[in-house]
């Protein structure tokens, strides 16, 4: 009885910290049969995981996103999950105001006219996000990542000043950024309109 108790418990564990959105491949799966573990057809977990470019090749240890796609008042869960995964990856080691900095950027590109007009698109633009580029924005959101999104996509950006550009000039191997008005700096990110 008790090993029963204790293997119910492990188990309760592992689903609670396990990453609400994502998938870690194991030996054997494949698209598809991710797509039915995860009630979704092939094309949604295809539109969901934009970074898997051939839907027959996917490695062991990969994370694969499976939210379905379902629009709600303002941004998806989707949405919200791929900011807050990118707010990791670009700020984990930042402190909080940073990380909401981070997603404040990239909501405030969705509002610019010089930019896409979703978080997608923003996210996935050629050469915008070292965390895209290297693989980074495929693993799952921390906790303070979703609770900076979250902050981010209640509080009132049209007040003060709206960057659309961050970046760390201690490790940036790029610096046309330097001439740029500097709205705050968080950190080691240098936020710039």
């Amino acid at each position: 009885m008790k090993k029963l108790i204790c293997t119910m418990t492990l188990g309760v564990l592992l689903l609670i910290a396990s990453p609400t959105f994502a998938y870690t491949v194991n030996n054997g799966d494949t698209m598809t049969k991710i797509a039915n573990k995860s009630n979704l057809t092939l094309q949604e977990l295809s539109k969901v995981n934009p970074q898997i470019k051939n839907l027959d090749v996917i490695y062991v240890g990969e994370y694969v996103n499976t939210i379905k796609p379902t629009m709600k008042i303002g941004y998806s869960e989707y949405e919200k999950n791929l900011l807050a995964r990118l707010v990791r990856a670009e700020a984990e080691s930042e402190p909080y105001e940073g990380k909401v900095a981070v997603a404040e950027v990239v909501l405030n590109r969705v509002e610019s006219p010089e930019f896409p007009n979703t978080i997608k698109d923003v996210i996935y633009a050629p050469g915008q996000f070292q965390p895209v580029s290297n693989g980074e924005i495929n693993k799952p959101a921390n906790s303070d990542s979703i609770k900076a999104v979250n902050e981010a996509l209640t509080k009132n950006r049209n007040v003060g000043t709206k960057p659309l550009y961050f970046y760390n000039p201690e490790i940036c191997t790029s610096h046309w950024l330097d001439n740029m008005p500097t709205t705050f700096v968080i950190g080691h990110h240098v936020f710039k309109k």
